[in-house]
């Protein structure tokens, strides 16, 4: 099948898939005698395997990683989870992140009077003006 159809039943965009053939995720497609790219069986799987992977988060490293170990048959489970454990503690850290920015962010929200006055302790925080908590 052409690249509009592999995206269609995958789910990844024509520019993504032509980026991961770019990079080495995926094997460059066959191509037809009119220079069209043509996707097997084969390659669908491994772009569903992708995108699947990309939307739980993992880096483009990580599915190289977990890639090599799905065509691994002789590879140890405990891999494959040694890799996710690691991409849950990454995934951990942002959360930390995020949620320490949104603490911040709310506290500087409610220290505002939300008025009429230009006086604003979110500007003022944002210019440097101000220290914002910290936890």
């Amino acid at each position: 099948m052409q690249i509009g159809e592999a995206a269609r039943r995958t789910g990844v965009s024509a520019k993504m898939i032509r980026h991961y053939e770019a990079i080495g995720l995926i094997p460059s497609a066959d191509r037809r005698e009119s220079n069209y790219r043509d996707y097997g069986h084969h390659d669908i799987h491994r772009l569903g395997f992708i995108r699947r992977a990309r939307d739980l988060g993992f880096s483009i490293e990580e599915i190289r990683g977990l890639l090599r170990l799905w065509g691994d048959q002789q590879r140890e489970s405990a891999e494959v989870k040694a890799l996710t454990l690691g991409h849950v503690a990454e995934l951990d850290r942002k959360i930390a992140l995020l949620t320490e920015m949104r603490d911040t962010l709310t506290q500087l929200a409610e220290a505002c009077d939300g008025d009429h006055r230009p006086d604003c302790p979110i500007i003022r925080s944002l210019a440097g003006d101000e220290p914002h908590a910290q936890h």
